[in-house]
């Protein structure tokens, strides 16, 4: 990325290839992904991306970062209610489903195996030190915190984009959304409890 400040109408066009990549990167992956429509769709050129991010692989990484990160922030981890971190995972899956998407097409393409990212202390230490003291406080069953969390965020993808059953959209009835929220809370309630 650029190390140098953005004017407003630099950063306005920033903006829109990071919107455009985002887009482009959701649905076709890293190896499907243009350039060519990435600068058309923000009304840019191949040059100013360039300067921005260098190549491709770059502008996925900024993308993709910036999306564990939202992630991170807006769907905080709360240890003491697991089953609700699982259904606000599920509403922001909703929400951004490009977001998993990014997720999907990193494991396919770069990591198919071991963690998501190189860097994943970054993302998940503190999440695996919050489940351990629920452990130590008796409030989730004893076990490998990674592997609570990983059961966790399983369960909460189970009608994601990336859902090999069924991909939920926003747009389908709130009563169904309810149904499957119900669901999904009593579940990861039953799969962590301590007794």
């Amino acid at each position: 990325m650029t190390d140098q400040p953005l004017t407003s109408r630099g950063a306005a066009t920033y903006q829109r290839i990071l919107e455009a990549a985002t887009q482009e990167f959701a649905e076709h992956g890293i190896a499907g992904a243009r350039i060519e429509r990435i600068v058309s769709a923000a009304r840019s050129n191949k040059a100013q991306l360039y300067s921005y991010f260098g190549n491709k692989e770059r502008l996925f990484d900024a993308i993709f970062f910036a999306s564990l990160e939202r992630i991170t922030n807006v769907v905080p981890i709360d240890a003491d209610d697991l089953a609700d971190w699982a259904v606000r995972l599920y509403d922001e899956y909703l929400r951004r489903p490009d977001l998993i998407r990014l997720a999907t097409w990193t494991r396919l393409e770069r990591r198919p195996a071991g963690h998501l990212v190189a860097e994943h202390e970054q993302y998940d230490d503190h999440k695996l030190r919050a489940i351990a003291e629920a452990q130590a406080a008796g409030k989730v069953r004893p076990g490998d915190p990674f592997d609570i969390f990983a059961l966790v965020i399983a369960l909460s993808m189970a009608w994601s984009p990336v859902s090999n059953v069924y991909s939920a959209t926003a747009d389908e009835p709130h009563e169904l959304h309810e149904q499957r929220r119900t669901l999904l809370r009593e579940t990861v309630q039953r799969a962590i409890a301590a007794d």
